[in-house]
Formats: C-alpha cells, sequence, structure tokens
C-alpha cells in the first residue's frame, strides 16, 4: 500500500488493546491495533515512521469517536476518510463495506455482488483483509458464506468482541 508522504499518527487506549490511527489533512487514513505486527505499515516505526500528532484535527476527532463507540454511544462514524492508498478494486470494496449497518453482517460473496463482480470473491477477501481503516470501514461485519466467523487482522477474539459490540447475531 502506498500512504500519503504527509500522514501522522498517534496512539489510542481501548478496551481491546492499543489502537494506532492515521491521517492526512484529508482524512483518517489508517486504524490498526497496535500489537498486531503482522498488519501494520512499516511506516508507524523506525527512521521513516510517521510523526506523532495528537493534535491533527482528524486524529482528534477519530480518538472521541472511538471512545464513544467503545461506551456503546455511537452507531455510525463521521470522520472524513482517505483510502487513496489502495487500488481503484480495494477502494471500491472498502466503500461497500461502508454500507454494511451496525448489527449486521454479509459474507464476502454478498460484497462481491453488490460491488458488481461476483465472480471475485477471492479478490474480495484480499482487499477486506488489505482494509486500512479498521473498525471505521467495518470488515469485521463480513462472514465466511456459511456465517462462520473468518478471518480479521485484529484476531477473531476481537472480531467477536466488536460484533458483540455493535449487537450482531452471531
Amino acid at each position: 500500500m502506498k500512504f500519503d508522504p504527509s500522514t501522522v499518527q498517534t496512539r489510542v487506549a481501548s478496551p481491546l488493546g492499543p489502537i494506532v490511527i492515521a491521517a492526512t489533512a484529508t482524512g483518517l487514513a489508517g486504524l490498526w491495533f497496535a500489537d498486531n505486527q503482522r498488519y501494520l505499515p512499516v511506516q508507524l516505526t523506525g527512521p521513516a515512521a510517521w510523526p506523532e500528532d495528537a493534535d491533527h484535527p482528524i486524529l482528534k476527532q477519530a480518538r472521541q469517536q472511538l471512545h464513544d463507540y467503545f461506551a456503546g454511544q455511537r452507531r455510525h462514524f463521521e470522520l472524513p476518510l482517505d483510502l487513496g492508498c489502495g487500488t481503484a478494486f480495494q477502494q471500491s470494496v472498502w466503500r461497500t463495506l461502508l454500507e454494511i449497518p451496525q448489527g449486521s453482517t454479509v459474507s464476502y460473496g454478498e460484497v462481491s455482488r453488490r460491488i458488481g463482480k461476483p465472480a471475485a470473491v477471492r479478490a474480495v477477501g484480499g482487499a477486506v483483509g488489505r482494509n486500512p481503516v479498521s473498525i471505521v470501514v467495518p470488515c469485521h461485519r463480513v462472514m465466511g458464506a456459511s456465517g462462520a466467523l473468518t478471518g480479521y487482522g485484529g484476531g477473531l477474539a476481537r472480531k467477536t468482541a466488536l460484533l458483540t459490540l455493535e449487537g450482531a447475531r452471531l
């Protein structure tokens, strides 16, 4: 993934563990569980790390909305998003994920149908797995064809916790 060079980051505490959020001037560009090394972008640490900026307006908004979400006081995020790190296909999948209502789940096949590419189930799975803005772009609401919980970058325990918080039937 290719992120905007002006991206900044900060960390947020959550009931599911520490979260790293990242933003550009145009929107929230990333949200990852900090302890999940497999999915973290390389720009979060080391000499090429994005600068810390806890006062960035979008990061402040995101921090507050995440707090409200985990407290059960927010059903919808109202944040500008910068999904420019993905391909056009990935962005179409991520925009479709935004349409899944809280408390609902859909299959990868359903997402494929919604984007007009019913045979692209595997590619949709790949795009869902590369979602850079977890929770806000609700990839946790996508299930296997049988309704079974399947992969989630934050781990299945977190996926279950998020769906439970949202009132989804598992």
